[in-house]
């Protein structure tokens, strides 16, 4: 937990700190190129998808589960099967979803927070401890940096509920914040629906635009003004332009 004096960072985990190219290199060996272009897809579609439907039913089951039933759901659909969907199948494509490669902008901006020590770092996840914790040791790149977390992740499981959310966005902030509030937490998140969801929530978002798209997505026009604090290319850039943000206005 940090005080407001403390620059506080939550990362998202998936395609934000880690991306999913072990899977779907394990999903090309398996149906093809063609193939797994669609069940990649697919898969991702319907773990959101699940998330989303899971929230407004009031119902909070395992990211875990949901990820498993996302990729029968885009299997069946495709028309594709798989002898074992456990976690410890022999196919090895559930131990590639979970052991994900970090992007090489993440290992700069972890190394900067090392450094630094006004800012706290938190991992902010839909995903189970147990999956956020096999991802930082399961990637060389991120295991350098666990000490940063100490084994402490802030999950969908929390909350009992998946972002977007208002509730997972405040329990972020009871558990990392001490006498302050929302605006006193930055998310860095290359995911919109979690940009619109933390925004709405009061907290600062960085937003992580890899690829130069810019800002399309138009809920936060719905709701009212919302929209990411600052748009950064990668994650180490959002980590010093938080950095020069807190310093400038001390």
């Amino acid at each position: 937990m940090s005080y407001t004096n403390e620059i506080v960072i939550a990362f998202d985990l998936y395609g934000t700190l880690v991306t999913p190219q072990r899977a779907r290199e394990r999903l090309v060996e398996l149906f093809g190129q063609e193939n797994a272009e669609q069940v990649a897809t697919l898969w991702r579609r319907y773990q959101l998808e699940y998330t989303w439907r899971l929230n407004s039913m009031g119902i909070y089951r395992s990211f875990d589960d949901v990820a498993k039933g996302a990729l029968k759901h885009a299997l069946a659909e495709l028309g594709l099967t798989l002898s074992s969907l456990s976690w410890d199948d022999g196919d090895g494509l559930m131990d590639a979803f979970i052991t994900q490669q970090a992007f090489p902008d993440v290992p700069p901006a972890l190394e900067t927070i090392k450094e630094n020590p006004d800012v706290t770092s938190y991992i902010f996840s839909n995903g189970s401890s147990t999956l956020v914790e096999k991802a930082v040791k399961g990637d060389p790149e991120l295991s350098r940096f666990e000490g940063l977390w100490n084994g402490v992740y802030i999950t969908a499981s929390e909350g009992s509920a998946f972002k977007p959310s208002r509730q997972l966005y405040d329990e972020l902030v009871n558990k990392v914040v001490v006498g302050g509030g929302p605006e006193d937490v930055w998310l860095v998140t290359a995911n919109p629906f979690d940009v619109v969801g933390a925004r709405a929530a009061g907290l600062n978002v960085a937003w992580v635009d890899r690829e130069s798209k810019g800002w399309v997505d138009r809920l936060g026009t719905v709701i009212g003004k919302i929209e990411p604090t600052i748009i950064v290319k990668g994650v180490d850039e959002a980590v010093k332009e938080i950095i020069a943000r807190a310093s400038s206005s001390k």
